[in-house]
């Protein structure tokens, strides 16, 4: 903290004003570096942004900046003012986001009305999240094509009519 405050020519106060603890001051930096390649996009078609949304993600993980996410999620496992400064700096605002785009989805019909949003969200990031901290297997880009797939499917069988039938939600 001090060492921002001399960097921004400004009191410490000033700092702990913007930043109550060190962790939010951390998870704030990561989560600006990497905002405006985290934003969803919107093609018209729900799998295709859900897809580019989660390859930016990988791509992350995959570099440097992955490591700062590995040891935060590891800090956090013992510090619960990390975890929470995670979860309500980088991870709710990026999933409220995903829920408009999963809206988005519902409203031209390429998912039921009913759908448990934070399910389909889960089911989508979990897998990446796996491998990225287990590192039981690689974690490349493509593998967001696959997950989209399966739980998209899966979310898209729940339709009325759609039931053990492909629909001609295609990727694009």
């Amino acid at each position: 903290i001090e060492a921002v405050a001399a960097d921004a020519n400004v009191s410490k106060a000033t700092v702990y004003r913007w930043w109550p603890t060190k962790a939010a001051l951390v998870v704030d930096a990561f989560s600006a570096s990497a905002d405006q390649e985290l934003q969803f996009p919107d093609t018209g078609s729900l799998r295709n942004d859900i897809s580019l949304q989660m390859r930016r993600l990988i791509r992350i993980f995959r570099s440097p900046r992955g490591k700062v996410v590995a040891a935060l999620l590891a800090g956090g496992q013992s510090d619960p003012e990390l975890i929470e400064a995670f979860r309500e700096r980088f991870l709710w605002p990026r999933r409220k986001r995903a829920y408009k785009t999963l809206q988005r989805g519902i409203d031209r019909g390429e998912l039921p009305r009913n759908s448990d949003l934070d399910l389909i969200l889960d089911a989508l990031y979990g897998p990446i999240y796996m491998r990225f901290l287990i590192r039981h297997t690689e974690l490349r880009e493509d593998f967001a094509d696959k997950i989209c797939g399966v739980v998209l499917n899966g979310a898209e069988d729940e339709l009325p009519g759609l039931s053990g039938k492909r629909s001609s939600f295609k990727k694009k």
